[in-house]
Parts: C-alpha cells; structure tokens; sequence
C-alpha cells in the first residue's frame, strides 16, 4: 500500500479529529489513518484512496474540513466582530425598552448571529453522518434557555462559548506556530552556480554534483562539501549545541547548518529528499503519530464520555422533578446545562499537544524522538545499557605527559624503552605507547616479556629490569595513568587520557541520582573493560562480548517491570537497538543508519543529552497529568454542582471552553521550560 500525508484544513476541535480518524479507520480501503489535531495533518496507507476521494469522505465526517497538499487560507476562524455585535444588539434587546416588539427582533437577531455557525455545522453533520457534535448541543442548550425564559442565560452560554473558541483557535494555531519555528530548518531556496551565474531554484530541484553558494545568514540547503571560503556554522538548530563550527574546503557541511561569515561554494552531495534536514523533519512530523499508551487510553476514555453524559442529560431534565422538590422547567435547564458541558475537548487535546511540544522541544535540544511512545517511556527508563566504545569512551588512548624523576635518563630514552616493551602487548594503551616514536626500533635485545594480569609488564633490556604499569607493580606513590621502574626504582610516571568521553562521569553519577541502574557492554577485554567501568561508575559490567551475546545478555536484565534503554553508536548494536524498550543511538548527524536502527538519536556525542531527554520525558508526563487532573476534577464537579442548580451554564462553559484554553496554556511551559 501507497502511503499518503496531508495537510487537513478547518479542523477545530481534536474530539472532532478523533472521531474523523475511528470513521476513516473503520474503511476497508485505508490503513494505519492518523488525523494529527496539533499538526493540521492526516496520513494514511491505501491503494485506491487519493486526495479526492479522501476529501469526500472527510465531508461526511466533517463538512467544512479537507485534505491539501499544502498550506491554505483557513476560512473557519471565528470572527470577533460578530460576537461584540450580537452582544450589543442582545444588550439593546434585554435592557432598552423599545416599541412593536423590537426587543424580542433583537434578541432573537443576537441569537441567530451567534448561533449560525453551530446551527449549519450541526445541520452538515447530521445530514452527511447522522450524528450529532458539540455544535448540535450548544444550539440545543441556547434554544432550550430561550424557550424557559432564561434569555440572558442562553445569550451569554453562546457568547462565552464563542468567546472561548476563539481564545482557544488564538492558543492552538501560536503553539502550532512555536512548535513550526523549534524545526524551521529547512532552507527554502538555493543559489545555484550555472557557468559563472548564480540563479536561485528551490531545494528540491537541486541535483548531486551541483555547485551552491552560500551567502551570509543562509542555511546550507542540502548536504555537501565546500569547494571555495572559510566560514563558521551554526549548527545548533540541528545538534542543540551553541558552539559554531569552524569549516573550510573539504569540509563536509549539513543542511539546516545557517552561514554566520562569509560567502562559501559548496558541492551537493545529496538530494535533498535525502538530507540530513529533510530526515529530521520527516522524523519530527511524524513521531506524533506513534501514539503513546496515555494517548490511546484518554481516547477511548473520550469516546465513552460525551454519551455519557448525554444520558444523565436525560436523566438529569426526568427524573429531578420526580426525586426532588424541583419543576419541569429548572431540571430542563440542569439538563441543558450538561450539554454544554458534554464535549471532552480539553480532555482530547491535553495529551496530544503535550507530546507534540516535548517532541518538538527535544529535536531543538539535538535529540530525535521518533513517537510519543518512545518519549513517554524515556521518564520511566530505570535499567540503562552502554554500549562502551563509540559511546562512553572514544575508542583510543593518548600520552598527555611524561615526567622524569631520574636525571640519569632523557625523555628519549624513556620512549624507547616503553615501545620496545609495549611493542609485544595488543593492549590499547600500549598502542598509545608506540605512537610516541616514529622510529622503528630493533627489539631483538628484548628479554623475558611477562604480562602481569591488571597490573602491567617486565622485561628485559640489557642489564636494565623494567616493569610498566600500576603504582602498585612499579613501587611508587604517585598519581598517574602508568609508571616505569628500571631495576627497583621509579624512573618516570605517563599520564595517558583514557579516551573517557567529556560529561561521562557526571552523567553516570546524575542517573545514579535518578535510581537508574548502568550497565556497559563490551567485546573489549577484561582488564580495559573493567578499569573503564570502574572508573565512570558502571553498577554492571559485561566484557568480551559478541553482538550475539549483547542480544541474549539484554534478554536477562530487561525482566519484570522494568523499562530497559539500549544506548549505542547505532550501527554495530542494532540488533540490541530494536530489542531494546528505547534503542539510542549517539552522534546521529548525517548517519541514517543511526536513525533508522533506533528510537532515539542524540544528534552529537554528549551523552549528557540523557539527562536531557528524561528530564523532558518526566516533565512532559507531569503536565499531561496536570492537564487531565484539572479538566477532569472540573468538568466532574461542575456536573455535580449543575445537578442541584448550584452551577449555571456559564460555569458549564468555562468547563468547556475555558479548561480547554488553561491546558494549551499550561502545555506551553513544556516549551519554557526548556528554551535554549
């Protein structure tokens, strides 16, 4: 089956986009359908459904809705003028006393500008699905308060609700937009070079081999290699580092990067459809539509409700007069009242806006989350498996320093001696040793080479007895990576740089603070393996491993309850990486077999972006159940309150619309809170 993605327009309410998406599924034509409510999106796969006849089922869901394969002009926002004049003529209507019964002329003027738009949205609906949507309820409850004599009461319901839509249109459409400018990535245009001219075409006609210049202030519109200047790029839109990135010919360069300096030619590498951008892109829009297990379950939850609540309308407006002192008319009103209240649309919007924000919040810190399953997992990952080369170290070993403690011996002297020895050992720190010379010496005159298990090495030069290795085996105090003792006395100490990578260590000890417990899988040896692990603060550490035995041994650790993350380079562990709960891959930029193997990618090597994507994961949990607490605890109690005549229908508005606005807006800390 073909897949398909568009754009859907006039969609208002994410109730009404639940309910279009359970209607399409339901068509054995389509699969896999996802009405996207915060992204203005619908995908799906089919053989036979095109965008035509998309937009003609989408009709009889919903009829001022349709699918585009782009952008349009929206036609569907309410108008604020028509809501202050339908108050004054309301206002004219009830309070100034006016001839031949002008006031009723008014009143029902007011009525019918406020009520237009629920009324023919109703009637489309009920005329194309047969069903019934918060529009129909609202015109119900107004109608209802203006035939009992509560005529104020019905106007201002609608006015409110109104008001409230149009509030809540104004916080969705800045969210989308907020949540548009964490991705605006992508560089419309390119500056093609065509025989010594320079004519602009759009990215996607840009072909491998061309020459593109860059100018000041522009993104690089595809991947490439420069081929003429020097610059610095920005490329914390792509990585969420805010350090600029020196680069010159040869360099290889990445869409989205922005030019700060001067004017550069690059050579296209890649189309875009293949770029780095355009992966990013496509990844962030469509982890949306992998659906979280809070998601999948306030759905059903919303779908149960609105009938719900239909019913007690009923047997709120019959049985009241029977079980209480109360007439016809005041138990008709409570029953109008919980029809304005029946519509879950906070409930329905919450979660998903929610995960959209921390997805899009995440992707401007460097990290890729490919579902908002994967990110609401993140927040309860308490096992975490390294992959250690490539991952928590950078697979080699460097001599930083060598300090002499015996005037006998010069600096050279003491290199020879070292890669004579260590020329016999496979160990990577003796090949940081034997990078100390160029020179290639003759060991012939090396003797009794013993390799001391943790410790280090003796042997044999001439009259000379020399150990290497641990303060313990060469016999000294000082503080140092390795040490070299000639004839029981310490000669020299080498400081080597261990190839721990930066933040490591902190990161460790922070979700060891989170109760989170490490692991580092390895095929290195034994001795490398544990002297790194414990070094970093590794609780579990497995060596001499094959990527078979990484499969099987993940098997035994992610038991019970547990969420268990696989964190590696995304290339040589991928069979971990799909196994595991949560599969990360580190230093994603421009590798697409990083993204494709995992869940989530951290777009450079800092794999403090850990810390990061959790901390976005809990905070992200903590306002979706925020969000639900509030709109549910309100709309309950404002049910119970309308049953014994405490709560009017304006409460019942706010509960609607009102709640709805509170949690777009509470779901905008998301975004605060982790502004770069």
């Amino acid at each position: 089956m073909k897949k398909y993605r568009f754009k859907i327009n006039n969609l208002d309410c994410a109730n009404c986009a639940k309910k279009l998406e359970d209607t399409l599924n339901n068509n054995s034509k389509m699969k896999n359908v996802v009405v996207n409510f915060v992204a203005s999106k619908i995908s799906y796969e089919s053989d036979s459904i095109d965008l035509d006849r998309l937009n003609e089922l989408i009709k009889k869901v919903e009829p001022d809705c349709f699918a585009s394969t782009g952008d349009v002009k929206e036609n569907k926002e309410y108008h604020v003028w028509i809501l202050v004049l339908s108050l004054i003529i309301g206002i004219i209507g009830l309070y100034i006393k006016l001839p031949f019964k002008l006031n009723l002329v008014f009143l029902l003027g007011a009525y019918i500008l406020l009520l237009y738009r629920p009324f023919m949205n109703a009637i489309k609906l009920l005329k194309n699905s047969k069903t019934i949507n918060e529009n129909a309820l609202i015109f119900i409850s107004c109608v209802g308060a203006f035939l009992i004599g509560e005529k104020l009461e019905g106007i201002m319901v609608v006015a409110l609700y109104t008001l409230g839509k149009i509030l809540e249109e104004k916080a969705i459409n800045n969210t989308r937009r907020s949540i548009k400018g964490l991705m605006d990535i992508k560089q419309d245009y390119a500056n093609l070079k065509d025989n010594n001219k320079i004519k602009e075409i759009e990215v996607e006609e840009i072909k491998k081999g061309d020459i593109l210049v860059v100018k000041k202030g522009e993104r690089i519109p595809v991947d490439g290699t420069i081929v003429l200047g020097t610059t610095r790029l920005d490329t914390s839109m792509l990585t969420g580092e805010s350090e600029y990135e020196r680069v010159k010919v040869g360099s290889k360069v990445l869409s989205g990067s922005i030019n700060l300096d001067d004017v550069i030619e690059m050579k296209a590498t890649k189309l875009y459809d293949d770029s780095t951008v355009a992966k990013i892109l496509e990844l962030v829009e469509e982890a949306s539509d992998k659906k979280a297990n809070t998601e999948t379950v306030v759905a059903r939850m919303s779908k149960i409700y609105t009938p719900s609540v239909l019913i007690l309308a009923i047997l709120v407006t019959f049985i009241l007069p029977i079980a209480m002192d109360i007439t016809f008319s005041e138990s008709l009103y409570r029953g109008l009242t919980f029809l304005v209240i029946s519509c879950p649309c906070a409930i329905a919007i919450s979660v998903p806006l929610s995960y959209f924000t921390g997805i899009g919040v995440a992707s401007k810190n460097g990290i890729l989350i490919k579902g908002s399953n994967y990110l609401d997992l993140l927040g309860h990952v308490n096992k975490l498996i390294f992959d250690k080369t490539g991952t928590l170290t950078t697979g080699s070993f460097r001599v930083t320093d060598i300090k002499i403690y015996d005037d006998n011996y010069k600096e050279e002297e003491i290199i020879e001696l070292l890669v004579k020895g260590e020329s016999f050992s496979n160990h990577p720190i003796a090949k940081s040793i034997m990078k100390l010379s160029k020179t290639k010496y003759d060991t012939s005159d090396v003797k009794n080479y013993k390799e001391i298990d943790g410790e280090g090495i003796s042997y044999q030069i001439g009259n000379k007895k020399i150990k290497v290795g641990t303060s313990k085996l060469c016999n000294c105090d000082k503080n140092a990576s390795l040490h070299l003792n000639i004839n029981g006395k310490h000669v020299a100490s080498i400081s080597i740089d261990d190839g721990i990578k930066e933040n490591v260590v902190d990161t460790i000890n922070k979700l060891k603070d989170m109760k989170i417990r490490t692991y580092m899988f390895t095929g290195d040896r034994k001795e490398v393996a544990l002297e790194i692990g414990n070094k970093i603060g590794i609780d579990v550490i497995k060596y001499e491993m094959l990527p078979t035995d990484k499969y099987k041994a993940y098997g035994l650790i992610d038991k019970g309850n547990s969420t268990t993350a696989f964190i590696g380079d995304g290339v040589n562990d991928a069979p971990v990486l799909k196994r595991a709960d949560i599969g990360i891959s580190m230093g994603g930029v421009g590798s697409n077999s990083a993204i494709e193997a995992s869940d989530v990618v951290f777009m450079t090597d800092d794999l403090s972006k850990m810390i990061t994507s959790i901390n976005i994961s809990k905070y992200t949990n903590m306002i979706i159940m925020q969000n639900l607490i509030f709109a549910i605890s309100v709309k309950i109690i404002i049910l119970l309150l309308s049953v014994y005549g405490l709560a009017s229908m304006w409460f019942a508005v706010f509960a609607d619309t009102g709640v709805t606005v509170l949690t777009i807006l509470n779901t905008l800390r998301i975004m605060h809170k982790f502004k770069k």
